[in-house]
This record gives C-alpha cells, structure tokens and sequence, in this order.
C-alpha cells in the first residue's frame, strides 16, 4: 500500500514528490561526511552485496545440512531406544528441505532488478541536480533495493543457521534459551536496519538518489523478503517442525 501511494505521487507529481526533492537537497548539502556517505552507498552496489550473501548463503547451506543429519542422528537413537527398527529414515511429514532458505534468498537477491529496472523506465523519474545528464530513472533505488534484500536475507539465513547449528550438535533435543535468542535477533535485526539506512542515506547524501527513491526500494524488498519467510516457513512447517518436535519427545517425560 505504501509502495503504491509513493509510486502515485512520483508518477503524479504529487505535493510528496516536491517535499521530497526539497528534502534531497537539503541532506545533500548537509554536513555528513562525503566520504564516509560514499563508503555506505557503495554498500549497495551488486559487488559488494552479493559477495556478502553468497558467503552467508554458503554457510547457512552448510550448516543446515548438518542440521538435517543432526535430527535424523536424533530419530535414530530414539527409534533405536523404543525398541523400533532403525532405518535412517524420517518418519511423518519430509524432512526439512535444508538448500531452500539459501536458494530463495538468492532468487530473492535476482528479482531485484527485473523488478526495479521496469519501474524505473516505465516512470522516467529525473535524478536530482548531482545526475544531471543521467538517464532519468532514478524511482526505485536499484542500489537500496540491492542491499535491503541482501543484508536482510543474510541476517535472516544467519539467525536460522544458528538454530540448525544447535539441532546438529544434537542440541534439537532441549529448547533454545529463550532470552539468547530474543537478544540475538535483535542485535541482528538492528545491525541490519542500520546499515540500510546508513546505505540510504548515503545515496541522498551523495546526490544519487532522492530520499522517496530509496524508501521505495524499501518497500519493494519488504515484499521480496516476505515472500522469502514464507516459502521457507511453509517448507518448515510441514517436515521441518514435526521433525523436531518428534526429536524433542526424547528429552520429555517418555524419554531416557
């Protein structure tokens, strides 16, 4: 909705579209230091962000590998225990596809720019005065859009690479410390927050974009994000949820 409404007033020349070329200005010209707003809007470039998720994407990959082997090692000794024949196989639902939440987050990172490059040709926004001489299309910030989707993808994969490093240190059997977990996503989620806006306001404070540009991207990233969650939390609450939820009764009053 929000997405829609800033596209209406760019489109439209709306009274937002003005307040926002007036606010660029200023930011502009305000006292950040040029360098350091130029090292943050470089985080936006492919270069660098895609580099960074592909090494998060590897590792989360990795660790939810082990993360299956961990939670089916669990099956097996609890099969083994009540006297059940041990196959290696998961009973219920399938197993947690454990290479979808990396996938996705790349495919997510892809659709950035079919998504952006259209918008930007189909509404032809002119740059502010810094580009002149560029192409006008400037409405969405291909550049914010890049690191929102691939800084917040990585911190998504990287607090539930964590949760599957716990399962294959057989650690699936006990519950997550609440409060740890709670104060890992935070940390993560305002890491993450903060660079984005340090990107963004790199971007205004460097001329390269206005501010409605990038919160734009915002929005689009929110989608392709969402989106993520819910294809990997779907995969997971059908195997992956069961999985562990069977595992943990191992520890519970039945259990050894």
């Amino acid at each position: 909705m929000l997405f829609a409404v800033l596209t209406w007033q760019v489109a439209g020349h709306g009274p937002l579209r003005a307040l926002d070329e007036r606010l660029g200005r200023v930011v502009a010209g305000g006292s950040i230091p040029a360098g350091l707003a130029e090292f943050f809007a470089d985080l936006g470039n492919t270069a660098v962000a895609l580099p960074v998720l592909s090494v998060v994407m590897v590792w989360a990959g990795w660790t939810g590998w082990l993360g299956r082997r961990g939670v089916r090692g669990i099956e097996d000794v609890k099969g083994t225990e009540d006297g059940e024949v041990s196959t290696g196989a998961v009973r219920g639902p399938a197993p947690v596809r454990w290479w979808l939440p990396p996938l996705a987050a790349g495919l997510a990172l892809a659709a950035v720019p079919a998504l952006v490059v259209p918008l930007k040709l189909w509404l032809a926004r002119p740059g502010p005065p810094e580009m002149a001489g560029a192409a006008p299309a400037f409405y969405p910030s291909g550049h914010g859009a890049t690191a929102a989707v691939a800084y917040g993808a990585a911190g998504l994969l990287l607090l539930r690479g964590r949760r599957w490093m716990r399962a294959g240190d057989g650690a699936a059997t006990a519950r997550p410390h609440p409060p740890a977990a709670t104060a890992t996503a935070i940390v993560v989620t305002v890491l993450v927050t903060l660079l984005n806006v340090g990107v963004g306001i790199g971007l205004v404070r460097r001329g390269y974009h206005w501010p409605l540009d990038v919160l734009g991207s915002w929005c689009l990233a929110g989608v392709l994000l969402a989106g993520w969650c819910a294809v990997c939390d779907r995969c997971d609450g059908g195997g992956g949820r069961a999985v562990r939820r069977e595992a943990s009764d191992g520890a519970g009053p039945d259990g050894p």
